[in-house]
C-alpha cells in the first residue's frame, strides 16, 4: 500500500513561516501508485478536522478562505511529495497538519500521521 509521512513543523513566532512536506512511498519497492489529489488539513482538540489546501495532480489548487494569500501548495510528482508553505503564521493556525492523498492506481486515500505546527503570540 502507500504510507504518506509529514515533516516541516515546529514552533514559530506570529508572522513567521513554515514549510511542509509530505512524502508518499509505497509499503514495499514493488508496490504501484499513482497519487492524484493531495491535500493538507489541520485539527485542533475539540474541534473537527478542516481542510487547509489540496492540489490534483495536474497542479490546480484550492485553499480554504482562512489561508488564502498566505499559504501556497504545490508538489513534486517525480517525488511523490506535496509541499504547503505557510508565511505569516497566525496563533489561530496552530493545529495538527496532516497529509492526504487518493491514489489512482488502488483506488485507495491514504492519511499521514500529521506534524505538530505551533504559532505563538
Amino acid at each position: 500500500q502507500v504510507m504518506l509521512v509529514e515533516s516541516g513543523g515546529g514552533l514559530v513566532q506570529a508572522g513567521e513561516s513554515l514549510r511542509l512536506s509530505c512524502v508518499a512511498s509505497g509499503t514495499n519497492f514493488r508496490t504501484n501508485f499513482r497519487i492524484n489529489t493531495m491535500g493538507w488539513y489541520r485539527q485542533v482538540p475539540g474541534k473537527q478536522r478542516e481542510l487547509v489546501a489540496s492540489i490534483t495532480r495536474g497542479g490546480d489548487r484550492n485553499y480554504a478562505d482562512f489561508v488564502k494569500g498566505r499559504f501556497t501548495i504545490s508538489r513534486d510528482n517525480a517525488k511523490n511529495t506535496v509541499y504547503l508553505q505557510m508565511n505569516s503564521l497566525k496563533p489561530e493556525d496552530t493545529a495538527v497538519y496532516s497529509c492526504n492523498a487518493h491514489d489512482g492506481y488502488w483506488g485507495r486515500e491514504y492519511w499521514g500521521q500529521g506534524t505538530q505546527v505551533t504559532v505563538s503570540s
